[in-house]
């Protein structure tokens, strides 16, 4: 399958083609932060509504099924608007979203909030990728596009612990509040720095969506949705792994949020250098060792150090999962690369969604904290049989 032709902007001076790339993982900063920061603070929104964690825990699904809904409804209905104009437009939502969840108070308020606050994700990410690869030339996209994952990975380094501290000073809505003043900062920069790119005047939402039609962009959505559920299946349930598991205090939950923060700067650069190398080698190698990784933790965890350890060791595999994948969708579509790159999202969202929620249910079932860690282990592996799949059909068409 051929990739088709980067979109191309206007010619921009090297220092405005440097703070575009800024200006749009600022955006990523922002969502990654109020992705995260929820696992963070599950205990105290749980004390917040009166519900048990792993009953809070589907806050977290809410927020995710909001991604899933809202990456390819946006994209393909914004298809004809400037692409500049529709990032402001997306991050100025998640603005409000999180400005509901700072308000919302009761368990369904808060879910509602938490969907709300999801329907810009995958978009945003889909219309900066488009726009990051277009200012570089097409041996450099996969790093271009890493740039701007970067800000998602930096917010699980900075945004999140600082966010988590900030929320059990101040009170959890005070860390989505934070996130409002970094999506309106990160709109006033992407108006001053990033060239406006016009829209696709004849797309329509059939088209955009024919790219759901292709085999291997199904496959990739599959081993996004399935795969990477296996990081969110051990992630999700940090807070109480780190206090009753390993048996450290409470003050170390924001060390063990920047550990998988740190893990996910490294994995991002680094899955960046390896899908311009060889995406498919990227992705087989990524699950094969998060299979490992995840089982090594449930044996560990009781053991502080080689629980930290881990975690940041599962933060960077899943970084070079999620470039890998958002790669191989912006290839797979074709034409309609900025949904391919929305759709990874929604993808690695369902993955969320469905990690925390298959977590909660052997935590209730009495199995512990730990155990999490082995579902993920089983979703890993069933990722890597999903790419190993979708590579064996590439190479039978190919040879016909």
């Amino acid at each position: 399958m051929t990739p088709s032709a980067p979109v191309r902007t206007q010619p921009q001076r090297p220092t405005h083609v440097w703070w575009a790339i800024v200006a749009l993982a600022l955006g990523g900063f922002a969502i990654g932060t109020t992705e995260f920061v929820t696992m963070g603070l599950l205990p105290d929104i749980a004390a917040s509504i009166d519900r048990s964690i792993p009953t809070t825990g589907h806050v977290i699904t809410a927020y995710a099924f909001g991604v899933v809904v809202g990456a390819p409804l946006i994209v393909s209905l914004g298809a004809k608007l400037p692409k500049r104009e529709l990032a402001i437009v997306l991050v100025l939502g998640l603005a409000v979203g999180n400005g509901l969840t700072a308000l919302a108070s009761g368990y369904v308020p808060v879910m509602v909030s938490r969907f709300i606050a999801g329907l810009p994700h995958g978009a945003y990410f889909g219309v900066a990728s488009l726009l990051a690869a277009a200012m570089v030339p097409p041996s450099m996209k996969g790093r271009a596009v890493s740039r701007v994952m970067m800000g998602l990975s930096v917010g699980t380094v900075a945004g999140v612990p600082l966010s988590a501290w900030l929320g059990q000073e101040l009170g959890w809505r005070a860390a989505y509040a934070l996130v409002v003043v970094l999506a309106i900062a990160t709109a006033v920069m992407i108006r001053a720095f990033v060239a406006r790119v016009p829209g696709t005047p004849d797309a329509t939402i059939g088209r955009e969506l024919a790219a759901l039609r292709r085999p291997q962009v199904l496959l990739a959505v599959a081993a996004g949705m399935i795969g990477f559920g296996g990081v969110f299946a051990m992630y999700s349930y940090v807070a109480p792994i780190v206090t009753d598991v390993s048996e450290l205090s409470r003050a170390t939950i924001p060390w063990v949020l920047f550990a998988f923060g740190i893990g996910s700067v490294a994995g991002t650069w680094l899955g960046g250098v390896l899908a311009d190398w060889n995406n498919v080698r990227q992705l087989v190698a990524g699950f094969l060792v998060s299979v490992a990784a995840l089982i090594a933790f449930y044996f560990v965890a009781t053991s502080g150090p080689a629980m930290i350890a881990l975690v940041f060791l599962v933060g960077a595999l899943g970084s070079v999962l999620a470039i890998g994948l958002q790669l191989r969708l912006m290839h797979a579509a074709g034409d309609a690369q900025m949904l391919g790159a929305a759709l990874n999202h929604s993808s690695l969202n369902v993955a969320n969604g469905l990690g925390a929620w298959l977590g909660g249910l052997v935590i209730a079932a009495g199995y512990g904290y730990a155990a999490p860690s082995l579902v993920g282990a089983g979703l890993a592996a069933a990722g890597l049989a999903i790419v190993l799949v979708a590579v064996a059909a590439e190479r039978r068409q190919l040879t016909r």
